[in-house]
Protein backbone atom coordinates (compact mmCIF):
# COMPACT_ATOMS: atom_id res chain seq x y z
CA UNK A 1 0.00 0.00 0.00
CA UNK A 2 1.23 3.47 -0.86
CA UNK A 3 0.95 6.31 1.64
CA UNK A 4 1.30 10.03 1.04
CA UNK A 5 1.80 12.76 3.59
CA UNK A 6 1.94 16.45 4.29
CA UNK A 7 2.28 18.65 7.36
CA UNK A 8 -0.21 20.90 9.12
CA UNK A 9 0.77 23.66 11.55
CA UNK A 10 -1.71 23.56 14.43
CA UNK A 11 -2.00 25.15 17.88
CA UNK A 12 -0.83 21.81 19.35
CA UNK A 13 2.25 21.58 17.13
CA UNK A 14 3.03 20.47 13.61
CA UNK A 15 0.97 17.43 12.68
CA UNK A 16 1.91 14.95 9.96
CA UNK A 17 -1.15 13.94 7.93
CA UNK A 18 -0.99 10.61 6.12
CA UNK A 19 -3.40 9.23 3.52
CA UNK A 20 -3.80 6.10 1.42
CA UNK A 21 -5.92 5.66 -1.66
CA UNK A 22 -8.79 4.72 0.71
CA UNK A 23 -8.67 7.71 3.04
CA UNK A 24 -6.95 9.39 5.97
CA UNK A 25 -4.63 6.83 7.58
CA UNK A 26 -2.89 8.87 10.28
CA UNK A 27 -2.46 12.17 12.06
CA UNK A 28 0.91 11.97 13.77
CA UNK A 29 2.26 14.29 16.44
CA UNK A 30 5.42 16.35 16.18
CA UNK A 31 7.23 14.25 18.79
CA UNK A 32 5.44 10.96 18.04
CA UNK A 33 7.34 7.75 18.75
CA UNK A 34 8.18 6.10 15.42
CA UNK A 35 6.90 2.71 16.59
CA UNK A 36 3.49 3.98 17.80
CA UNK A 37 1.97 3.94 14.30
CA UNK A 38 3.66 1.85 11.62
CA UNK A 39 2.49 2.46 8.08
CA UNK A 40 5.52 2.04 5.85
CA UNK A 41 7.06 4.26 3.20
CA UNK A 42 5.35 7.48 2.23
CA UNK A 43 5.86 10.26 -0.26
CA UNK A 44 5.13 13.95 0.22
CA UNK A 45 1.90 14.91 -1.56
CA UNK A 46 0.46 18.15 -0.16
CA UNK A 47 -2.06 18.33 -3.03
CA UNK A 48 -3.61 14.88 -2.35
CA UNK A 49 -7.40 15.47 -2.09
CA UNK A 50 -7.80 13.69 1.26
CA UNK A 51 -4.91 15.65 2.76
CA UNK A 52 -6.20 18.97 1.40
CA UNK A 53 -9.66 18.25 2.89
CA UNK A 54 -8.15 17.12 6.19
CA UNK A 55 -6.21 20.38 6.46
CA UNK A 56 -9.37 22.37 5.74
CA UNK A 57 -11.41 20.53 8.36
CA UNK A 58 -8.65 20.66 10.99
CA UNK A 59 -8.35 24.41 10.37
CA UNK A 60 -12.07 24.81 11.01
CA UNK A 61 -11.87 22.61 14.11
CA UNK A 62 -9.08 24.69 15.62
CA UNK A 63 -10.88 27.92 14.63
CA UNK A 64 -13.93 26.75 16.58
CA UNK A 65 -16.26 26.39 13.60
CA UNK A 66 -16.29 22.58 13.22
CA UNK A 67 -17.36 20.00 15.79
CA UNK A 68 -17.57 16.93 13.53
CA UNK A 69 -15.22 15.57 10.90
CA UNK A 70 -16.41 14.18 7.59
CA UNK A 71 -13.44 12.37 6.08
CA UNK A 72 -12.88 8.89 4.64
CA UNK A 73 -10.84 6.97 7.22
CA UNK A 74 -8.44 4.09 6.57
CA UNK A 75 -7.55 2.51 9.92
CA UNK A 76 -4.66 0.02 10.00
CA UNK A 77 -4.57 -2.26 13.05
CA UNK A 78 -5.92 -5.41 14.63
CA UNK A 79 -9.65 -6.14 14.75
CA UNK A 80 -9.71 -5.27 18.45
CA UNK A 81 -7.88 -1.98 17.87
CA UNK A 82 -10.29 -1.11 15.07
CA UNK A 83 -13.25 -1.81 17.39
CA UNK A 84 -11.79 0.57 19.99
CA UNK A 85 -11.12 3.24 17.35
CA UNK A 86 -14.69 2.85 16.05
CA UNK A 87 -15.92 3.39 19.63
CA UNK A 88 -13.90 6.62 19.81
CA UNK A 89 -15.86 7.93 16.83
CA UNK A 90 -19.08 7.62 18.86
CA UNK A 91 -17.95 9.91 21.71
CA UNK A 92 -19.87 13.17 21.26
CA UNK A 93 -17.99 16.42 20.75
CA UNK A 94 -17.20 18.09 24.08
CA UNK A 95 -17.80 14.91 26.11
CA UNK A 96 -15.44 12.34 27.59
CA UNK A 97 -15.54 8.63 28.32
CA UNK A 98 -13.36 6.49 30.55
CA UNK A 99 -11.34 3.53 29.37
CA UNK A 100 -13.68 1.33 31.46
CA UNK A 101 -16.74 2.80 29.73
CA UNK A 102 -15.22 2.08 26.32
CA UNK A 103 -14.40 -1.50 27.38
CA UNK A 104 -17.96 -2.00 28.65
CA UNK A 105 -19.43 -0.58 25.43
CA UNK A 106 -17.47 -3.22 23.51
CA UNK A 107 -18.88 -5.98 25.70
CA UNK A 108 -15.42 -6.52 27.22
CA UNK A 109 -15.69 -4.94 30.70
CA UNK A 110 -12.41 -6.48 31.90
CA UNK A 111 -10.44 -5.18 28.90
CA UNK A 112 -9.75 -1.70 30.29
CA UNK A 113 -5.97 -2.01 29.88
CA UNK A 114 -6.31 -3.42 26.36
CA UNK A 115 -8.58 -0.49 25.50
CA UNK A 116 -5.94 1.87 26.88
CA UNK A 117 -3.25 0.22 24.77
CA UNK A 118 -5.40 0.39 21.61
CA UNK A 119 -6.31 3.99 22.38
CA UNK A 120 -2.60 4.78 22.66
CA UNK A 121 -2.03 3.39 19.18
CA UNK A 122 -4.91 5.29 17.58
CA UNK A 123 -3.38 6.40 14.29
CA UNK A 124 -5.92 9.10 13.49
CA UNK A 125 -5.66 11.44 16.48
CA UNK A 126 -8.13 14.31 16.85
CA UNK A 127 -10.47 12.97 14.13
CA UNK A 128 -10.86 9.68 16.03
CA UNK A 129 -10.96 11.54 19.35
CA UNK A 130 -8.72 9.53 21.67
CA UNK A 131 -8.19 12.78 23.59
CA UNK A 132 -11.78 12.38 24.87
CA UNK A 133 -10.82 9.23 26.80
CA UNK A 134 -9.86 9.87 30.42
CA UNK A 135 -9.25 7.90 33.60
CA UNK A 136 -12.23 6.63 35.60
CA UNK A 137 -11.42 9.22 38.26
CA UNK A 138 -11.60 12.03 35.68
CA UNK A 139 -7.85 12.41 35.40
CA UNK A 140 -6.06 13.10 32.15
CA UNK A 141 -3.98 10.09 31.23
CA UNK A 142 -1.40 9.26 28.56
CA UNK A 143 -1.74 10.85 25.14
CA UNK A 144 0.56 10.75 22.12
CA UNK A 145 0.32 14.53 21.82
CA UNK A 146 1.26 14.98 25.49
CA UNK A 147 -1.05 15.86 28.35
CA UNK A 148 -0.84 19.57 27.50
CA UNK A 149 -2.08 18.76 23.99
CA UNK A 150 -4.89 16.64 25.40
CA UNK A 151 -5.93 19.41 27.79
CA UNK A 152 -5.83 21.95 24.95
CA UNK A 153 -8.15 19.82 22.78
CA UNK A 154 -10.59 19.14 25.63
CA UNK A 155 -10.66 22.83 26.60
CA UNK A 156 -11.18 23.84 22.95
CA UNK A 157 -14.18 21.53 22.71
CA UNK A 158 -15.60 22.62 26.08
CA UNK A 159 -15.52 26.27 24.97
CA UNK A 160 -17.43 25.36 21.79
CA UNK A 161 -20.10 23.13 23.33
Amino acid sequence: MTFVSTHFASPVGTLKLVASERGLAAILWQDDRAERVRLGAMAEAPDHPVLVETKRQLGEYFAGTRNRFDLPLDFHGTDFQKSVWAALLTIPFGETRSYAEIAASLGRPTATRAVGAANGRNPISIVAPCHRVIGSDGSLTGFAGGLEGKKYLLDLEQRQS
